[in-house]
């Protein structure tokens, strides 16, 4: 391998090491050595956060599309090593890899082009009414405006999409807000390369070193400290609903509450209505099997409970799913406390009281093979820990009596990422009544089709009520992102010299 991790913090453009180290654990390949994070690293780098806000929170949309884009072409540039140094650490195949690091790019770009069309600002201008009774009205202009710097947690399953350079960087950079990252401990050497990356593109460009920084984990006691700042003005986090939730909390009992955008997961449901069912039941088994088990299972959109009504098509349904299950061998986990908590998961749901195994298998270490589960509405219904998410390849298929119990399932649901229905013409009225809850339980709905595969776009929501999120309003993955990272400033009788300069003029 051409790359090698120094193992080292990037803080404000220097790179440096500390007094401790810990050790990779890598799906294959060598172990390398990473020196572990401290409060005191935290403080240094959100201290240059702060001090680059000053002029890069007041950069042009011009320079910051030209920073974007050129991160973009320094991670291209890097592409051969990321990709082997991702695989090894987290067992991910060198495809699913490239493409990622195509997404990752690829947002990157689609944020610089966002800001230079300018439609993000919401620019609003109420004019001055001096001859208005009985109260004049003054000159009254809104634009959004940067909010400062910003913390970003890497994500474990998504070591480029969705960490060091992935879409809450991407959306914060492009907002003006300078970014701290806390690296994720199962991939630190692809967060060190993509890193470097981005120090390449800051360099050329002369910006402040602050703009930008690494601080690698290895110690709780990081994040939480990243959290406290004070310079800190908002968390971009997506992970686990336990580790989530703890720094969540810091956040809002800080002495100046910030907010917290955090995607903690989600089970995904998907209804598979009666017409639908009789049509191609053989073919949404297969095709449930085939997203259930992507991945090893380690996508946030995995649908891991299906939902039909009872009778023979449902049984197609489910002897379809079990049989194209039961071919998907072994896949590698990413990390070794991943694949613990999907043994876990399987082992609570195995245990509860009337749900049925279907497929079992054997799994160990980082090793995950496919579980699938049945039980029925009322069970269901009584037991809510069912609902739950287990991270890993295993589905629960929910048997219910009829369009009734299939509607009092989707109301006790909690808050979803995604909810899918499954349709034909002769479904639309019960996916009528099924919509108005759906959209109320979940940031997309949709239709015939599986969730896995969150499309980078204008119109994406990937987020949704508690606990897919802890922000309902806002989303992870699109263009609308942009929008955790600002707030709206009104500028009364203000004259123009002195305004943002996107409102000039």
């Amino acid at each position: 391998m051409s790359f090698t991790p120094s193992g080292k913090h990037l803080i404000a453009g220097e790179w440096v090491s500390g007094a401790g180290t810990f050790a990779s654990e890598p799906a294959s390949g060598p172990s390398h050595e990473f020196a572990v994070g401290t409060p005191e690293l935290v403080d240094q780098a959100a201290k240059a956060a702060e001090a680059a806000f000053w002029s890069y929170g007041y950069s042009s949309r011009e320079d910051r599309a030209a920073f974007l884009n050129l991160i973009a072409d320094e991670i291209e540039a890097r592409g051969a090593d990321i990709t082997e140094i991702g695989s090894q650490e987290t067992g991910l195949p060198a495809a699913r890899l490239e493409g990622e690091r195509g997404r990752t790019t690829g947002q990157l770009r689609l944020f610089a082009d966002h800001i230079l069309k300018s439609d993000y600002l919401d620019r609003r201008h109420d004019a001055a009414l001096p001859d208005r009774k009985p109260a004049p009205r003054p000159d009254l202009k809104m634009v959004q405006r940067p909010i400062g710097p910003v913390a970003v947690f890497g994500a474990s399953n998504f070591p480029l999409a969705f960490s060091t350079a992935g879409g809450d960087t991407a959306a914060a950079l492009a907002a003006g807000c300078p970014v701290v990252v806390k690296g994720h401990g199962a991939h630190p050497g692809t967060g060190e390369i993509v890193a470097q990356a981005i120090d390449a593109a800051r360099k050329k460009l002369d910006l402040h070193p602050g703009v930008f920084s690494l601080v690698q984990g290895g110690d709780r006691s990081v994040g939480q400290a990243l959290v406290q700042h004070p310079d800190i003005k908002a968390v971009g986090f997506t992970g686990s609903l336990g580790g989530g939730r703890a720094l969540y909390d810091l956040c809002a009992a800080r002495p100046e509450p910030i907010p917290f955008f955090g995607e903690l997961g989600s089970v995904n449901p998907m209804f598979v209505l009666p017409e639908a069912l009789k049509a191609r039941a053989e073919e949404m088994g297969k095709g449930w099997a085939g997203s259930l088990s992507m991945g090893a299972g380690q996508f946030c959109t995995n649908p891991g409970i299906a939902v039909v009504i009872e009778g023979d098509e449902a049984r197609s349904f489910i002897d379809t799913a079990k049989a194209s299950l039961s071919e998907v061998g072994p896949q590698t986990m990413l990390t070794d406390g991943i694949a613990k908590a999907f043994r876990d998961g399987r082992d609570r749901i195995a245990a509860s009281q009337g749900v049925q195994e279907l497929l079992t298998s054997t799994c160990d270490l980082r090793n995950a093979t496919p579980y699938l589960f049945e039980t029925d509405g009322d069970t269901w219904l009584a037991n809510h820990d069912l609902g739950e998410e287990v991270f890993g390849p295993l589905g629960l298929i929910v048997t219910v009596k009829d369009a009734d119990q299939m509607r009092q399932i989707a109301k006790s649901l909690q808050g979803q990422l995604t909810c899918t229905i499954h349709m034909d013409a002769g479904d639309t009225d019960l996916g009528r009544s099924l919509m108005p809850i759906l959209e109320r339980k979940a940031g997309r709905v949709l239709a015939n089709g599986f969730p896995t595969g969150v499309e980078v776009a204008d119109a994406m929501v990937h987020g949704g009520p508690y606990p897919a999120s802890t922000n309902f309003g806002h989303t992870s993955v699109g263009t609308l992102s942009i929008r955790r990272f600002l707030r709206p400033v009104s500028y009364q009788n203000i004259p123009d010299a002195l305004l943002p300069a996107d409102l000039q003029g």
